[in-house]
């Protein structure tokens, strides 16, 4: 008689976490729930989330009858994710935390905690994303600890596993997904990847899982919760009060706390103004936010986006790229904003060396310079 295999699932107390695990279990498994608690202090109204959200975690591990684990990532949380936020607002640009989040926390502390300490043949989260490999596919995966750094075994020969979007296209979160090792993402499996949300509800109403189906979408920051972003902030970087400028006139229109809160393409809410204005520009040495009026204006936009080192969930660059240097994209750059061609062009930092491997990229339109607008990323 063949052992079932042992999938070690992170659940945080949604709904969309339990009905994995739920779904895993049907599909005789040996299943583990796995609580990860990276964040300590109370949201504004005094109340400790992560232990609210331990307790809807242990009782959905009760329900379905599988083991129930809990561990901190609090230091890590703190070193890898959290002081690079801040150090990134600090230098004016607009990180996503959960991206990073996804990257070290759940696909490097989780998944070496699951495959080490547990003895997991694979992990599993509550992601609406796919792969490109049948479950059983995963399972024959090995495990292999590789070295830190930027280099690999060149003569390595392996098929990469792809990342791809979930059926349901608004629930689709490739996006946080984005940055997710290859290593972790062969022993993965998201069993939401096939389904829509409204069917995930329905089946954690028809399971006993109404204590998780009645709680609000998890919207902020990754393992910190929803808070205001502002106050939450500046209890970490000196306010640095500044204008508010207008792009057409040099016209000075209010002030604010603090110019790296603000990221290109907002909408920045300038006190006694009904008409809304947008972020084109940041000055870090005055404090000046730039702002102009409306969606439209010109000011906003842009043909080319240089990006720092990219992360190839491959591993390796695609071919095409490789040799011709250029090639046609699909590209975001916010969660469930739309998809849009672009070209991508293989260059460098000035003053690096190139990398065809990892080294930056430009990325511009096809068809003009109207098409690219400046927002938040």
């Amino acid at each position: 008689m063949q052992v079932a295999r042992h999938v070690v699932c992170a659940v945080s107390g949604g709904v969309d976490s339990a009905v994995a695990a739920l779904l895993l279990r049907r599909r005789g498994y040996q299943v583990t729930g796995v609580f990860m608690k990276n964040w300590d202090s109370l949201d504004e109204h005094g109340v400790c989330t992560a232990d609210r959200d331990c307790e809807d975690a242990y009782r959905v591990c009760r329900i379905l009858d599988i083991p129930f684990r809990q561990v901190s990532y609090a230091k890590e949380y703190w070193n890898d994710v959290f002081s690079d936020f801040l150090n990134e607002y600090e230098k004016g640009r607009t990180p996503n935390p959960d991206i990073v989040c996804n990257k070290h926390i759940k696909f490097r502390c989780f998944f070496n905690y699951a495959v080490d300490n547990l003895g997991a043949d694979a992990v599993a989260t509550g992601h609406y994303a796919r792969t490109s490999l049948e479950d059983e596919e995963v399972f024959q995966q090995k495990h292999i600890k590789r070295p830190e750094g930027l280099f690999r075994n060149r003569f390595e020969v392996r098929n990469a596993v792809k990342l791809l979007q979930a059926a349901d296209s608004f629930k689709d979160q490739t996006f946080f997904l984005s940055q997710v090792p290859q290593e972790a993402l062969r022993r993965t499996l998201f069993p939401l990847g096939e389904l829509t949300k409204d069917f995930v509800k329905k089946i954690a109403a028809e399971n006993r899982l109404h204590h998780v189906l009645q709680k609000k979408e998890s919207m902020g920051i990754c393992f910190i919760g929803k808070r205001n972003f502002e106050n939450f902030i500046l209890e970490y970087l000196q306010p640095q009060p500044g204008r508010f400028i207008s792009i057409e006139d040099n016209k000075v229109l209010g002030t604010h706390k603090g110019w790296f809160l603000y990221t290109l393409g907002q909408r920045a809410n300038i006190g006694g103004l009904r008409e809304p204005w947008y972020v084109v520009d940041k000055d870090g040495a005055k404090g000046d936010v730039l702002v102009a009026p409306r969606t439209d204006h010109p000011a906003l936009y842009r043909d080319l986006l240089r990006t720092g080192r990219v992360h190839w969930i491959a591993e390796e660059p695609p071919a095409a790229l490789v040799r011709d240097k250029m090639m046609e994209c699909h590209f975001r750059f916010r969660h469930q904003m739309a998809l849009v061609r672009r070209v991508l062009q293989r260059g460098r930092v000035p003053g690096q060396r190139e990398d065809p491997t990892s080294g930056a990229v430009r990325l511009h339109t096809a068809e003009g310079p109207e098409n690219v607008q400046r927002g938040q990323g």
